[in-house]
C-alpha cells in the first residue's frame, strides 16, 4: 500500500505550499484536492448549472467527463480532456466550490476519486477532510493551523479578499465530513513561520513516523 501524508487545515494555513514542498524533497506525488472540487464547480458554471441547487449539481455530476492524470509529480482532474489550471482560481469558482462542497453525493465522489489516487504512487495529499474522511487510516496526518487574522494577512498578500470567517464557519459545520483535527494528527500552528520552517518541522516527523513504520 502506497504511503499518504495527509495535510488538513483551513484557508491559508499553508497547507498547499508545504504539500508541495514536503512532496518535492521526498519525491511524492502531489494532490490537491481543493482544485478537484474547484474543477467541478467551474464545470457546473461553464454548463450554467445552479450551484445553490444540490439537486442540479447532483445532475452535472452523474454526466460530467472527468479523467485523472499525473504530470510532473501532481495529480490533475481533466475535464473533458482539459485542465482548466487558471480559470479554477478565480473568485467565482471559489465561491461555487464552497458550494458544491457541501452536496453529499458530490463529496461521496470525490472520496472515491482521491482514494484512487494511491494509483500514482506514494502521496502527499492537502484539503480539509483527508486524515478525518478520505484517509482515515494513515498514520501520517498533519493538521495546519494559524489565526484567522494571519490567515487573512496571507490572502490579502496574494491579492485575494476572502471571508476566512465565513469559510472557517461552513467548513466547520457541515454536515457531510467537516473540518476537524483528525484523530492522532499532529497539529502544527505555523504562525510566524515561513514555509520553509514548516515544512522543515513537518518532515522530521514524517521521517520519525516513517522509522517507525520499518
Amino acid at each position: 500500500m502506497p504511503i499518504v501524508i495527509a495535510i488538513d487545515g483551513p484557508s491559508a494555513s499553508g497547507k498547499s505550499t508545504n504539500a508541495r514542498l514536503i512532496a518535492k524533497t521526498l519525491g511524492y506525488t502531489y494532490v490537491d484536492t481543493g482544485a478537484m472540487f474547484r474543477a467541478f464547480a467551474w464545470s457546473c458554471l461553464k454548463r450554467g448549472v445552479d450551484v445553490h441547487s444540490p439537486a442540479a449539481v447532483v445532475a452535472a455530476l452523474r454526466d460530467w467527463n472527468a479523467t485523472l492524470e499525473c504530470v510532473d509529480g501532481q495529480v490533475r482532474l481533466l475535464v473533458d480532456g482539459y485542465f482548466p489550471e487558471k480559470e479554477i482560481r478565480t473568485a467565482e469558482t471559489s465561491a461555487a466550490a464552497s458550494s458544491i462542497a457541501a452536496v453529499t453525493e458530490v463529496r461521496a465522489w470525490m472520496k472515491e476519486a482521491q482514494r484512487s489516487c494511491v494509483k500514482f504512487g506514494d502521496l502527499v495529499m492537502e484539503g480539509r477532510d483527508i486524515g478525518t474522511h478520505i484517509f482515515p487510516e494513515t498514520p501520517i496526518k498533519f493538521y495546519l493551523d494559524a489565526s484567522a487574522e494571519e490567515r487573512s494577512q496571507r490572502r490579502e498578500a496574494e491579492g485575494v479578499n476572502d471571508d476566512l470567517a465565513a469559510r472557517d464557519k461552513r467548513d466547520s459545520t457541515r454536515a457531510v465530513a467537516p473540518l476537524t483535527v483528525a484523530v492522532g494528527a499532529i497539529v502544527i500552528n505555523n504562525a510566524g513561520e515561513t514555509p520553509q520552517q514548516t515544512s522543515e518541522r513537518m518532515l522530521v516527523e514524517i521521517r520519525r513516523l516513517l522509522a517507525e513504520r520499518k
